[in-house]
Parts: structure tokens; sequence; C-alpha cells
């Protein structure tokens, strides 16, 4: 691996570290429910996009698929919170 390669990924998940931080805070003391739930979308998108990274740092699909499974369940679980948010229920 080049050093530039390696320097990227280093910058590229010390910003991924500083964007999760933050919408963790968000997620904790956000003033609306609305606030919480898009706080947790941001971490799995951020959680996915850090797996994607480190394929590409260890050349393994492993994490490829980890990403694939984390994108699922992160949409499924955002549309399930939106729904109980907008109805009050998530099984009608």
């Amino acid at each position: 691996m080049s050093a530039l390669l390696f320097s990227a990924i280093v910058f590229t998940m010390a910003c991924y570290i500083l964007a999760m931080s933050l919408a963790l805070v968000r997620m904790v003391r956000g003033p609306s429910a609305q606030d919480r739930v898009l706080a947790m979308d941001l971490i799995w998108t951020i959680g996915m996009l850090a797996l994607l990274v480190l394929a590409i740092r260890y050349r393994n699909a492993v994490y490829f698929e980890a990403a694939l499974l984390i994108a699922l369940f992160g949409f499924v679980s955002s549309a399930s919170m939106a729904k109980f948010l907008l109805r009050g229920e998530v099984i009608e």
C-alpha cells in the first residue's frame, strides 16, 4: 500500500470518528425525536462507510458484506422509526 493511500485512509477514518461523535451528541441531546432518528440514521451511514474504507484497507470482502448488512438494517430501522413517529405504531 502506498503512503498516500495509507494517509488518506487515516484521515478519512479520523473524519468519520469526528462525525460519528457529533451525531452521537445530537442523538443524546436532540431536542426532538426527529433529530434523534436522523442522528441514528447518520450513525448507521457513517458506520457503513467506515466498513467500506476498512475493506479497501485490508482488501477483504467480509467488510463489504458487513457494510451491506448495515445498509439494509439501517434502512429498515429508519423507515420503521419514521412510521412510528408519524402514526404511533409500526405494525398496522
